[in-house]
């Protein structure tokens, strides 16, 4: 079998598809993507391909160092996002050749369902109760929530006492009878992170991701060294030698992958194991499209330190279409209790409805994620 054609389709709401083909007329699906930088990704995704053309899908290994090793210059969101769109679709194609779903192919189950978690009001934090009541009617007992606003170096007392309020309020409405992790969002200096955090603990969130960005690192090891709280971190890492160095230094207890992002199924296996030679939970990040969860799905089950997963459904984000709009077997994504159970289809078990996705490319909007300032003028982070 010999690969023959990649083909992008860029798609509402900041989806970008791939389809893989193949000269035996099985082709595989794969979403490799940037928030906000979907056709640079594109192009990277052709220019890789380049090398592709010809080959044998069935050497996933080798394909893949050649994708990274072959070019003197690697790693970074971009090249490692088309990398694991890619790496995505050649896992569809293996499995569907060899009529197992990927996680049959990685060694089996390891569990029978993995918890889902849903993000709840937005980039910046509104209505949240009635989102997590609405929510709870879906069968929903995770949550993810923007920790906080904008916050300068060092804040003011107001704008940690919202933050914390709207913490306080949920505990104070639902008690225990959810859970929910607070998303810094890399928006959180770390004077500020030690503040908010010490303020936060009583109300005992999940987790606690991203309370630095992913380039203050070092922090990690400090912060947890202050509090119980779990800290999350990943989304922004793009290789296990990224990781590598964060597992080494220690502090984060939840490691967060994007297999959109971090070179697939492929790389996001040996992080997964890396991660739990240092007893580091597994929760893949997520707020994208239905390949990029399918491709999650199939590392959780066969992660034994996967914790749960985030998913897109009903995400602010998804202006113009929802998760499951561009695929056919819908039901097999319901959820039971919260809960996923494994994708039994064979490859990454997506059936792509490839004529919506034509349709629904023509004429597409570049999203773009919002650019915040402080009050004097300076950037802030979103």
């Amino acid at each position: 079998m010999k690969i023959t054609k990649l083909t992008t389709y860029r798609l509402p709401p900041r989806w970008m598809f791939l389809k893989i083909e193949t000269d035996e007329g099985i082709v595989g699906w794969g979403e490799p993507v940037i928030e906000g930088k979907v056709r640079t990704v594109e192009t990277a995704v052709h220019e890789l391909g380049e090398a592709l053309i010809g080959q044998d899908p069935a050497r996933i290994n080798d394909l893949w160092q050649v994708m990274y090793r072959g070019g003197f210059y690697r790693g970074g969101p971009i090249l490692m996002s088309a990398i694991a769109g890619i790496d995505q679709a050649l896992w569809d194609i293996k499995g569907k050749v060899l009529n197992a779903p990927v996680w049959q192919l990685l060694g089996g189950l390891v569990r029978d369902k993995i918890k889902a978690y849903s993000w709840v009001g937005g980039d910046r934090p509104a209505a949240i109760i009635a989102g997590i009541e609405s929510l709870r009617k879906m069968g929903f007992d995770t949550f993810k929530l923007n920790g906080c606003e904008e916050l300068s170096l060092i804040d003011n007392a107001r704008k940690v006492d919202t933050a914390v309020s709207i913490v306080a309020e949920i505990r104070e409405t639902f008690g225990h009878q959810i859970e929910f992790g607070l998303d810094f969002h890399g928006r959180v200096s770390a004077p500020m992170a030690k503040v908010l955090i010490h303020e936060l603990e009583p109300y005992r969130p999940l987790f606690i991701e991203e309370p630095v960005l992913a380039e203050q690192a070092e922090y990690y090891p400090r912060l947890a060294a202050q509090t119980h709280i779990p800290i999350a971190a990943g989304e922004r890492m793009f290789s296990r030698f990224e990781f590598k160095r964060v597992l080494e230094t220690g502090g984060v207890s939840i490691l967060q992958p994007d297999l959109s992002h971090a070179g697939g199924i492929t790389e996001c296996y040996k992080i997964a194991s890396m991660a739990e030679a240092y007893d580091v939970g597994l929760a893949p990040h997520c707020p994208l499209g239905p390949i990029a969860l399918a491709a999650c799905l199939h590392i959780d089950f066969v992660s034994r330190n996967a914790i749960f997963q985030e998913q897109s459904m009903g995400i602010h984000y998804n202006q113009g279409a929802e998760l499951l709009d561009f695929v056919k077997n819908k039901n097999d994504f319901d959820m039971t209790g919260g809960n996923f159970s494994p994708l039994t289809k064979p490859g990454l078990g997506v059936e792509i409805d490839e004529e919506h996705v034509i349709l629904r490319s023509q004429n597409v909007a570049d999203w773009r994620n919002p650019l915040w300032r402080h009050a004097d003028g300076s950037v802030a982070e979103w």
